[in-house]
């Protein structure tokens, strides 16, 4: 695919939680195209703090450290700093689609950027008319 993709922080959790299941699975694929440059992707720094929270809170101090670590280390990931530009867009969708805080700047994040495609199981984020959403089972039928 050459459209570049927003990826949600479910997207890195599924792997890590739910290992096995068939969203992490598909979850692991979309990672593996990133990691290989087959698919151009951009995460917010937020999603550091949701992955490694979530991780801390369901694993422990120890894992969390190291899937942080990880995240900021992955191949071919491009993180979008949460600028005072993307909180004042966030404050725009937040508004017009009543989006939580952290969704919404996790949506002004890939629009500021120019990404139009966003790869996440957060049916919240469908609302947002200038963005689509794709599941990780939809995205995985597109390729």
């Amino acid at each position: 695919m050459k459209e570049p993709v927003y990826i949600d922080s479910n997207i890195f959790l599924f792997p890590v939680i739910y290992e096995g299941i068939p969203k992490a699975k598909r979850a692991e694929e979309v990672l593996r195209k990133i990691a290989t440059g087959e698919l151009e992707a951009y995460t917010s720094t937020l999603t550091w703090d949701e992955v490694v929270w979530v991780v801390y809170k369901v694993m422990g101090y120890a894992d969390s450290v190291e899937i942080g670590r990880k995240l900021l280390a992955f191949p071919n990931l491009r993180l979008i700093s949460v600028s005072s530009e993307v909180i004042i867009e966030a404050q725009r969708l937040m508004e017009g689609y009543r989006l939580s805080p952290r969704d919404s700047t996790h949506c002004a994040s890939a629009l500021l950027r120019g990404v139009k495609l966003s790869i996440s199981e957060d049916k919240d984020f469908d609302v947002v008319k200038e963005l689509v959403r794709l599941s990780l089972k939809d995205f995985i039928e597109k390729l």
